[in-house]
């Protein structure tokens, strides 16, 4: 439609345009009419003045569209051309369309503010710097929350190298961090020591370049931590200590009642006190193994770290396990004994955490009915894992937690300190000690290491 208005309008200015050209051309040769042919010129000149015109101002209107849609601009508009130009279509659609980008920006915009105000309540301080190569002193930090200016004590600085200079430290730290990872970082601000979990996010956007350092003060959070992992421990001491000191004190104060004014005892006295004094000196062994268990937790040799193949470490945890598991029935399958993967590690220590694992699975198989134990391993990004399964009875999800303090244990006779044992030996390998269990279907174990 608006196609056929523009052709007609052009045509007609062209067929005018030809009209008075020839009408000119037929007075000039056949007639001396000059005011005639003067006005008749000048009309003419008029003419081909409009059609230029008229061209021009659409491509003009087309060219400022463009620079609009370029530019983000919406403030544009053809609403008068939409209803008396003639491309009415044209300039609608140009409207709509501009109309769309203003729409889209406004709602970039808001969910930019959205993500600001969320930023802005974390208690994690965030931290975003526009890299600049050519010149480091302009690295412009486009970021700063509330959080961050709150643990590091400085105002929210608009140029990196002004934090550089105030908390030298900290930008260090970050600097040495890189292209990306986490570290833990520990230093003083004002006389005040902070801990902060890092971590650096590179980021490419539009060609530009952003670092993303974001950071938690831990240091309250591992203080408290550590409160509760003593008062648990406290808890655990204390209940086996009274365990052991409450009869020795009841069987003192008999044995003290029996003997007390009397400076001889006869046959019949001595026969009495004699199941007391052996219970006394029971109980009183009784804890003194309990404070040797105490020291061994405490007192592990510091690792001589050498590399050995996953391989190796399988098949000797299979010879000194296999007679054990076989005397009680059970299947030991340890797969996966020619593998060559090496890892960095104390193989004594890590040969006595497996035992300790294998070991709580062989008494976690009493009474099942097809006792099975797996021992095996697995790559997982930059992460080695020894595993053993077995399908016996499980843990129940309220104790995972406290199966790995010190002595606390659901086994009749059990010491307590093999999980926690193990857990440090892996803790001094840089490790970890992982463990997911379904009840009665199976529970696995396992020794995380870091693999690159």
């Amino acid at each position: 439609m608006f196609y056929q208005r523009f052709t007609f309008r052009l045509s007609t200015r062209l067929l005018l345009i030809n009209i008075l050209a020839f009408a000119l051309v037929y007075l000039i040769r056949n007639t001396e009419l000059w005011f005639t042919i003067i006005g008749l010129s000048a009309v003419l000149l008029g003419a081909l003045i409009s059609l230029y015109q008229y061209i021009n101002q659409i491509k003009d209107d087309i060219r400022r569209f463009i620079l609009a849609v370029k530019t983000r601009d919406s403030t544009l508009n053809f609403k008068n051309k939409a209803t008396k130009g003639s491309f009415p279509e044209l300039y609608e659609s140009f409207n709509d369309i501009i109309q769309v980008h203003k729409d889209i920006q406004l709602e970039k915009d808001s969910m930019f503010q959205l993500i600001r105000a969320i930023l802005e309540q974390v208690p994690a301080g965030v931290i975003v710097v526009k890299d600049n190569k050519e010149n480091n002193r302009q690295r412009e930090i486009v970021f700063f929350n509330q959080a961050a200016a709150s643990l590091l004590n400085i105002p929210a600085y608009k140029y990196w190298h002004r934090l550089v200079e105030h908390i030298p430290q900290f930008a260090k730290e970050v600097e040495a961090i890189g292209r990306g990872g986490k570290r833990f970082m520990e230093f003083k601000i004002q006389d005040k020591l902070i801990q902060l979990s890092t971590e650096v996010i590179p980021l490419n956007l539009y060609n530009t370049d952003y670092t993303i350092v974001s950071f938690q003060n831990i240091k309250d959070e591992i203080e408290q931590k550590e409160s509760e992992a003593w008062n648990r421990l406290i808890g655990v001491i204390s209940h086996e200590i009274l365990n052991s000191i409450t009869p020795i004190s009841s069987l003192s104060d008999t044995v003290n009642s029996m003997i007390i004014n009397k400076e001889t005892l006869n046959h019949e006295e001595l026969e009495d006190l004699k199941p007391a004094i052996q219970t006394i000196k029971r109980r009183s062994e009784g804890l003194l193994d309990f404070v040797k268990d105490y020291r061994l937790i405490a007192e592990l040799p510091t690792p001589v770290l050498e590399y050995h193949t996953i391989g190796e470490i399988l098949q000797h945890i299979k010879v000194l396990m296999q007679p054990f598991a076989s005397g009680r029935n059970i299947i030991l399958k340890v797969e996966q004994t020619s593998s060559k993967i090496s890892i960095r590690i104390d193989l004594k220590l890590v040969e006595q955490a497996l035992i300790n694992l294998v070991t709580n699975s062989i008494y976690a198989l009493e009474h099942a009915e097809h006792p099975v134990i797996e021992i095996s391993y697995k790559l997982d990004q930059n992460k080695l894992y020894l595993e053993v399964s077995d399908n016996g009875k499980g843990i129940e999800a309220e104790l995972i937690e406290k199966i790995f303090v010190p002595f606390f244990t659901t086994r009749k006779n059990g010491s307590g300190i093999g999980l926690t044992i193990t857990r440090n030996i892996m803790k001094m390998h840089q490790g970890n000690l992982e463990v997911s269990s379904v009840p009665f279907e199976q529970t696995t174990f396992s020794l995380v290491f870091r693999y690159q």
